[in-house]
């Protein structure tokens, strides 16, 4: 949820990023009537609170005979209370609905428009250039054993697959290569749940506009989350968080004993699951858009005033991955209306891909500041020794997509595919991909 002090003093802020967006402007206008609706009703009440109080005081004092007529009025005065406290309820009620719909405040240099506005901040690597026909992901994870399709199809349907031999092995590789970066970086492991509550998956902002590609148990009110970001972010709800106030230097506070630390960082582990609403006949063939695939996802709760530094350092992690794997990439800034409702701004790396001469996401990196901590109560303490929500941000490390680009820029004209020198160690030494 966006700052109500920024709704009520900056509103045309909240308005430029709405219409950046292509999200609703009037929208913003219904929310600061319906904040003042709430603190007219929240005064009220407190007014009256406070009369009821001073009321009491004077019937407790009161003599003998005075008091039955008093505390008729005091019963009186506390049926108003009761009622208006019902009304500063209500009117707080409305206008959190009213201003959970309001998306994040997009930061300074997003582009404004859709899908296809973003802005291409740079392109790393030399495209592959084959003296042979290459192939795409599929014929080369066929014929190599690598993943069975047609049995994923018999089991579960359209877009599920099977990982086999060493397949299973190279996801499993690139899984624990990602860890391993994560862990010199400073991230504590996590295995996440992959069933959340209402409240977590409506709290990292899922069920918005994109609520149609969860998948929903109704019988145990559970969602089965996309990304292991919802139960990361849930993982903290509505606790105070030991992090550094932002005048501590930060070397002290991490190098000195029983320091509060200034930021927290989890890798978290695990199987994700999407619909693909809407995707019909996209990149039906393969394991490019699937619906259970396993990623690992970096999540950092920080300062405020260090989130647009984190969000680089998680970016540069991500680049890391894909530069010592030898993939051709880009990295894009996300346009406006393309960013999910929670994030302020979001970077995407995206990998060459022969077969189709175009680049496909991998990996995104989302700085969602303040927007989910608010909606899921996660706090730290300032120096004044007051509450503030913290930021938090996201970013893929691996996924199972990572598998298509590597197959189809490291192949050889004799089928095989040689395995990244940096994967090595991961595979017990294999440097090469031959059919069994």
């Amino acid at each position: 949820m966006i700052d109500p002090v920024l709704l009520r003093e900056t509103p045309d802020v909240v308005r430029n990023s709405q219409r950046a967006r292509g999200s609703s402007v009037e929208l913003v206008d219904v929310a600061i009537a319906a904040d003042a609706e709430r603190r007219a009703a929240i005064l009220e009440f407190e007014n009256l609170r406070a009369e009821q109080n001073a009321f009491g005081k004077l019937v407790a004092a009161a003599p003998k005979d005075e008091k039955k007529a008093l505390v008729a009025q005091a019963q009186e005065l506390a049926a108003r209370v009761k009622a208006a406290n019902q009304r500063a309820t209500d009117a707080e009620n409305a206008f959190l609905e009213t201003a959970r719909q309001i998306q994040n405040i997009v930061i300074d240099g997003v582009p404004e428009g859709g899908e296809e506005n973003f802005v291409t901040l740079r392109e790393v690597g030399e495209k592959p250039v084959f003296d042979f026909e290459p192939r795409d992901h599929v014929e080369l994870g066929e014929s190599l054993k690598l993943f069975d399709l047609a049995r994923g199809a018999k089991v579960s349907g359209a877009r599920f697959y099977f990982l086999t031999g060493v397949g299973a092995r190279l996801e499993i590789a690139l899984m624990n290569l990602a860890l391993d970066r994560a862990l010199a970086a400073g991230f504590t492991p996590l295995i996440t749940p992959t069933l959340v509550r209402p409240e977590t998956m409506d709290g990292t902002g899922f069920l918005g506009e994109h609520a149609d590609e969860v998948y929903y148990l109704p019988a145990d009110d559970l969602f089965l989350t996309g990304t292991s970001e919802v139960a990361l972010a849930g993982f903290h709800m509505g606790e105070i968080l030991d992090i550094a106030p932002a005048a501590a230097d930060a070397a002290d506070a991490d190098a000195g004993a029983g320091a509060a630390p200034t930021s927290k960082r989890y890798a978290g582990w695990s199987t994700c699951y999407r619909r693909e609403a809407g995707s019909h006949g996209k990149d039906t063939r393969g394991i490019l858009r699937v619906h259970q695939f396993n990623k690992l996802e970096m999540f950092s709760y920080v300062l405020p005033e260090n989130a647009e530094a984190e969000h680089e350092a998680l970016l540069s992690y991500q680049e890391g991955m894909l530069t010592d794997l030898g993939l051709t990439y880009r990295v894009i800034d996300v346009a406006a209306g393309d960013l999910g409702s929670s994030a302020a701004r979001k970077f995407d790396t995206e990998a060459w891909v022969p077969s189709q001469e175009t680049y496909r996401e991998l990996t995104s990196t989302s700085n969602c500041t303040t927007y989910q901590a608010r909606r899921l109560d996660t706090r730290y303490r300032t120096e004044s020794g007051k509450t503030a929500p913290v930021a938090t941000l996201n970013g893929t490390l691996a996924t199972t997509r990572w598998i298509v680009a590597l197959l189809e820029t490291h192949q050889q004209a004799d089928g095989t595919v040689v395995v990244p020198e940096v994967l090595r160690p991961y595979l017990g030494g294999l440097e090469r991909i031959v059919a069994p």
